[in-house]
């Protein structure tokens, strides 16, 4: 039997196999509310056989957008707009997951296809924050350093949006720790330059994130996953590293995060990165053997066989799939088919499914 088409369990749910789908944010809400895109993007690939469908960045509150397009839970409109994506995806196969996050200094930016950089207040722009006053470049918005405070009131906008996600029928909550984003911005000593409980010392710039992960935990039910995104390096000498990532995924494992999702990079605009096919799952084993997690593997996963020898060899227990699904949202239909393994195709595609199989 193929390895990536197992059954996979976390707590007391089951995926139907090792193909996740990544978060990909779509820039097409307004006033953080997902629509009929969203549904279509979404559904498409629960009907296309993965096994878990993550939604894009979420954000908490408004000021943790990355755009003005992007999606939110941060009050009841926005749960409820996401109920009927939620239940889609459950209804075809998969389970439904959602990514919560806050964007700190990289918010209040643009679309990728409406410009580059910071959006003025004028152009519907508002004023960031992050763990101390310093930008992500001249391009970026300048941050206000967050008092202790705003950081509690962040941590408890973590964990109301969980609640919400869970009233909206999610199954998986996954916190965004990764890619410069506000939880990366507190990781990374070149972003945090704090002087309090909350930076210094990697105990302590490991504690918001950690703080979050609690908050969450308390309030997600105990027989679902909760699963952490994290870069497992800012590819930039005396950055976070893969050694930090090993201690802060067996600290979140202690906290009872399920699983860490494992990218790189996004901290620094001057990152030094070597881009290849699969160049992140070297992290994602050595973190899932040193710290005794589950993890999922992301970055140039493509082919079925190599997605197949990621799960094999014990380097992850999953894939997240990104541009491959948006180039084809049926990747795992079709991975199965090259694997020689039979899966149960959607009823009103069975048709399809025949000459794919020879029968």
């Amino acid at each position: 039997m193929s390895q990536l088409f197992s059954p996979f369990a976390l707590r007391e749910l089951t995926f139907k196999n090792r193909v996740f789908v990544s978060p990909m944010c779509q820039y097409s809400c307004v006033d953080g509310i997902p629509n009929e895109w969203h549904l279509v993007h979404l559904g498409t690939r629960a009907v296309g056989g993965a096994a878990l469908v993550m939604t894009e960045a979420a954000s908490v509150n408004p000021e943790g957008r990355i755009s003005p397009e992007d999606a939110g839970i941060w009050n009841d409109s926005q749960r409820d707009a996401w109920k009927p994506i939620a239940g889609f995806i459950k209804a075809n196969g998969a389970a439904p997951g959602i990514q919560l996050a806050h964007a700190g200094r990289k918010a209040s930016t643009f679309a990728p296809w409406r410009g580059r950089g910071r959006v003025e207040s004028e152009q519907g722009g508002w004023q960031v924050m992050g763990p101390s006053g310093n930008a992500f470049s001249e391009a970026y918005p300048q941050p206000q350093e967050m008092t202790l405070a705003e950081i509690r009131r962040v941590i408890d906008d973590f964990a109301a949006a969980a609640k919400r996600s869970l009233e909206a029928g999610f199954e998986v909550a996954e916190i965004h720790a990764a890619h410069g984003y506000l939880a990366h911005q507190f990781l990374s000593p070149f972003s945090n330059l704090r002087q309090d409980q909350y930076g210094g010392s990697l105990e302590n710039r490991m504690r918001f994130a950690l703080d979050i992960s609690s908050a969450v935990r308390e309030v997600w039910p105990a027989a679902l996953p909760v699963f952490t995104r994290i870069s497992a390096s800012d590819w930039k000498a005396g950055g976070w590293d893969i050694a930090q990532s090993i201690e802060f995924a067996r600290q979140s494992k202690r906290i009872g995060i399920d699983l860490i999702d494992v990218s790189s990079g996004g901290a620094v605009a001057d990152a030094s990165m070597t881009i290849r096919p699969g160049y992140q799952v070297p992290f994602a084993r050595a973190i899932r053997a040193a710290a005794g997690i589950a993890t999922g593997a992301v970055g140039l996963i493509t082919e079925a066989v190599q997605a197949e020898q990621i799960i094999a060899d014990g380097d992850a227990d999953c894939v997240f799939l990104a541009r491959v699904l948006l180039r084809d949202p049926y990747w795992p239909l079709r991975a199965a088919t090259e694997l020689g393994q039979a899966v149960e195709w959607p009823d009103q595609y069975k048709r399809g499914a025949v000459n794919a199989f020879g029968k």
